[in-house]
Formats: C-alpha cells, sequence, structure tokens
C-alpha cells in the first residue's frame, strides 16, 4: 500500500447555511478543511495510508481540528502542538449568478509561525512514496514558505515522489511574489497540478483562447503550455481540473493531462455539475485521486478518469472533504451518473 505525506494549513470552516449572505447569517455551518488535508482525506478513503504534517494550537480547538483528521483514517503522528490559534475561513455560499466568497482570518495562525526544525522530516519521508503540497501553505507567510522548502528537500532527497497544487490565492500573495517563491519550488516537483490562473499568476503561463467565465475553453492552449513547463521545469506530468463556470450553481467538469516523457496529452470525460452542493474541494478531489492511481501504478488515463470521477461526485457534498468512496467513483467512472437510490 502507497503511502502519502501532505502539509499544510488545517482551517475551521464556517459556512453560511441555505446560501445565506453573512449579513443575514445568525448561525454558521462548521467543518474543518484546507487543501493538503483535503487531499489526505481523498487518498485515505480511497484506503492509502496517510500522513498529514502540520501545526496547531495546543487548546481545545486545535484537538478538534486533529480529531477530525483522525475520524477520516487520516494519519496525525506529525502534528506539531504549538501556536496561539488555529486559523479560520468564513464561506459565504453563492448559488446560481451570485458566486461564493471567502473571508481569511488566518493571519498568525500555528502553521505561520511553524519552522522546519520542528520536525523530523527524515522520520517523515522514510517509508513514504509520495508528498504533496499546495502553492496555498508558502502564501501565508515567509516561515511557511521555509517550511515547505525544506520539506521538498528532505523528500526529494528520501526518493519520494512530489507533487504540487499550484492553488493561486490572490488575497494572501501577488502573483509577483508567487512567482518568485514557487518557481524556486518547482526544482523539486515531479507532478504539478493547476488550472489557467494558477498556471498564469503562479509561474507564468498562460493558455490562448480560453476564458472559462464564458464557458470557454481551448485544449490546444493547454497542450502548448504544458510542454513548455516540462520544457522549463521537466515535470513527469502536468495537470489541470477543467471548470467552465456557467453560474455558480453550473459548471462543466473535466480534466486534462500531459506526460513530461512521452509528450502524450489527454482529455478526460466531462461531467455537467448541476446543481452543485458545494464546490470547495473540487480540485483537491482531482489531486488526490490522480495521487491515488498514480502511486498505485495506473496510467495517466485511468489516473485522470478516476480523479475527474471523484471531483464530479465531491460537489454534491458538503464541506471541504471529500467522502467518496472508490466503489462509488468507479460506479460513475464506468459510466452509471442515474443517481438512482442504491438498495
Amino acid at each position: 500500500m502507497a503511502k502519502i505525506i501532505t502539509m499544510g494549513e488545517i482551517m475551521l470552516r464556517l459556512s453560511t447555511p441555505n446560501n445565506e449572505r453573512i449579513i443575514q447569517a445568525d448561525e454558521f455551518d462548521v467543518c474543518y478543511g484546507g487543501g493538503e488535508a483535503n487531499v489526505a482525506c481523498t487518498c485515505a478513503n480511497y484506503g492509502l495510508e496517510t500522513e498529514f504534517v502540520t501545526a496547531v494550537p495546543d487548546n481545545p480547538i486545535g484537538e478538534a481540528a486533529v480529531a477530525e483528521l483522525r475520524k477520516y483514517n487520516i494519519g496525525t503522528h506529525y502534528i506539531s502542538r504549538r501556536g496561539k490559534r488555529l486559523g479560520i475561513y468564513f464561506l459565504e455560499s453563492g448559488s446560481s449568478v451570485r458566486p461564493s466568497k471567502v473571508i481569511y482570518d488566518r493571519a498568525g495562525s500555528s502553521i505561520t509561525e511553524a519552522k522546519p526544525e520542528q520536525f523530523d522530516f527524515d522520520a517523515i519521508f522514510s517509508d513514504a512514496d509520495w508528498f504533496h503540497f499546495t502553492g496555498i501553505t508558502p502564501a501565508v507567510s515567509d516561515d511557511a514558505a521555509e517550511l515547505v522548502r525544506a520539506a521538498c528537500k528532505a523528500a526529494r532527497a528520501a526518493g519520494v515522489t512530489v507533487s504540487c497544487d499550484l492553488n493561486f490565492r490572490k488575497k494572501l500573495w501577488s502573483s509577483e511574489k508567487a512567482q518568485k517563491v514557487m518557481t524556486d519550488l518547482m526544482q523539486y516537483v515531479d507532478v504539478c497540478i493547476g488550472n489557467e490562473e494558477d498556471a498564469d499568476k503562479v509561474l507564468g503561463f498562460k493558455p490562448a483562447g480560453t476564458d472559462v467565465t464564458k464557458g470557454k475553453l481551448d485544449l490546444g492552449g493547454y497542450e502548448d503550455i504544458f510542454n513548455q513547463m516540462c520544457d522549463r521545469f521537466g515535470f513527469r506530468y502536468v495537470v489541470s481540473s477543467l471548470r467552465e463556470s456557467h453560474s455558480a450553481s453550473d459548471n462543466g467538469w473535466s480534466a486534462c493531462i500531459l506526460d513530461g516523457k512521452t509528450r502524450e496529452f489527454y482529455h478526460s470525460k466531462a461531467y455537467r455539475l448541476h446543481p452543485i452542493v458545494d464546490r470547495v474541494g473540487g480540485g483537491d478531489a482531482v489531486a488526490g485521486g490522480l495521487i491515488t492511481r498514480l502511486a498505485e501504478g495506473a496510467d495517466m488515463k485511468d489516473a485522470l478518469e478516476f480523479a475527474v470521477a471523484g471531483a464530479a461526485l465531491k460537489a454534491t457534498i458538503p464541506g471541504d472533504f471529500n467522502h467518496v468512496s472508490r466503489e462509488e467513483t468507479m460506479t460513475l467512472m464506468g459510466g452509471d451518473g442515474s443517481g438512482r437510490v442504491q438498495r
């Protein structure tokens, strides 16, 4: 069984119920999430051994976050208890033509102050097969960026496959700083994941002829920039989720992948997601499904189809985490999207 390590921040998520605006809400729905934790949950649901590396405060809120991870069979052996607070984000859930909005309250959280010497990376990667991080963690602080760099160096030294979801967050840092930090980290990355905005804002590659806000995709543009990215960074695979946003409640959903060695390009089956229950975590579900199948030795087409099907199912589930089984994903992947009651 493959062992997957992810590292990042787990946050408390407070979301408005029933698509209310924040100004209307007198209560919030509570769950936990965060890019790398979401990926760990997907891999664990699919039966892989996982460990999530992070820092949380030594208080009941921190322990509640750890308990949430354990609930879904995510390993917590390398979680540091230090710092004063758990990061929070507020989600105003959109609908139809009104987009969802995120407000961060994560300044000074435990992970922003974490240092490389607080983690035993030799032990963490000693029996690992895969390490995954995102562009969100380096964005939260300079200390977190250095922590990610140290983890990447240790993973590479241990012979562990490294993947990165670029995940540009304009509320956390500028494109200029993202490119400076993330370009340096790409030397350690084998599998690069991201959408068209991520490739543009984080690495400076923009697909021609694509405007997802108008439901327009030009696959030739993606193939072109994927080849450029492989030429520059030597990636084993480059992957992008493809979300055609017709509205907040109606999206087209697929993904594409390029093999950096053979330069074979592949576009997955497309799904129509309508209505969407919760779009947060969709890209993380793609990453988790892709990691699962590639770590198990599947070819890139099988891995991508599995990842996209699982992420399509994630859009039907509230919260950040993808609570979808391997069997459910395989059923949809095989063409059964009827949604009939299972008796």
